[in-house]
């Protein structure tokens, strides 16, 4: 299995369970992601993301989205791209 990391995370509301990730690649829904903080970790498919409120379906390197999460993470998390 190959990581790459894609962002990191820089804002968490565990309300609605929406991670804010900050890109350094390009993601786009369908691509498996996983995100990891010390020496917790889960993986996902991204579904919906979001940026300003509106939906998309792939996000730039520089751009800041919203993803909804499947467990609760936290600011600092490293968000990596997973490859089978």
């Amino acid at each position: 299995m190959n990581k790459e990391q894609i962002g990191k995370v820089i804002h968490f509301y565990p309300k609605i369970s929406v991670a804010v990730v900050e890109l350094s690649e390009a993601l786009k829904t369908g691509d498996r992601i996983s995100i990891e903080r010390g020496g917790g970790s889960f993986e996902q498919e991204v579904g919906e993301m979001q940026m300003e409120h509106k939906s998309i379906l792939e996000a730039g390197k520089g751009q800041s989205v919203g993803l909804k999460v499947d467990s609760p993470t936290h600011e600092g998390a490293k968000v990596f791209r997973v490859a089978e």
